[in-house]
């Protein structure tokens, strides 16, 4: 069984009637339905309002693979909340990083760069499989179409990634790095670019079967992974 934790800021849904019209008990109460059909997976939420930001010890040291998304409210979260994301991630833990989550605090730790982008609204998005033979691309066609998705365009300062899954493309004639992993320490990463909280993206089913795919992609091989010394240490205590 792989342990998962949907973690959402939980901001705009409850500030925008069409993000809750779209997703009523929240992106990460729609997410967590949609695992929560998976045998083979036990799903759990976190949100940003909780304690410790929703992810104290206990619920960190029981997620095998943790989904992030956020948009407008990175700065809200602790530093040491993201520290301890990061040295779980070193020790094994997946994380997939979704949409406008390229800018949170755990992601940038993780990268190491700014993790900048262009973007603009309304775009439309083909989205293409860079690398069909990947866990994370089974089952899904040569590509498949977005009709509405906010833009995201390179030049995206992210470092060269370990594998590159899609390739988005927008009727602007941008091009996106839209699906790349990354493994740091024993951790997989895997961000996904689309997912815009006023777009109905994630009632896509390809998009659904992406996720799905990298959850299972992102679950580490053991359930006790090697633990790691901390390489930097927090900037606050939780």
């Amino acid at each position: 069984m792989i342990r998962v934790t949907v973690w959402n800021e939980n901001l705009s849904e409850t500030k925008y009637e069409d993000v809750a019209a779209l997703f009523p008990k929240g992106i990460h109460g729609y997410l967590a339905v949609l695992f929560g059909k998976e045998a083979d997976l036990d799903v759990r939420t976190a949100t940003m309002d909780q304690p410790e930001n929703g992810l104290p010890d206990e619920v960190l040291e029981n997620t095998d693979v943790l989904i992030w998304w956020a948009h407008t409210g990175h700065h809200l979260v602790s530093d040491g909340v993201a520290w301890k994301v990061q040295q779980r991630v070193l020790r094994g833990m997946g994380l997939i990083v979704l949409h406008s989550g390229h800018f949170s605090k755990i992601f940038r730790r993780l990268m190491g760069t700014s993790c900048s982008l262009k973007w603009r609204d309304g775009a439309r998005e083909r989205l293409w499989c860079a690398n069909p033979g990947h866990p994370i691309a089974q089952g899904l066609p040569e590509h498949f179409e977005l009709d509405v998705e906010e833009m995201y365009g390179e030049f995206f300062d992210i470092p060269e990634p370990l594998e590159t899954v899609f390739i988005g493309w927008f009727n602007g004639g941008e091009v996106f790095r839209s699906g790349v992993t990354f493994r740091r320490g024993l951790g997989n990463v895997f961000y996904f670019q689309p997912g815009h909280e006023a777009n109905p993206t994630f009632h896509n089913e390809n998009i659904q079967k992406v996720i799905t795919n990298a959850v299972r992609w992102a679950a580490p091989a053991t359930k006790k992974p090697e633990i790691i010394c901390p390489c930097v240490e927090p900037l606050e205590n939780v």
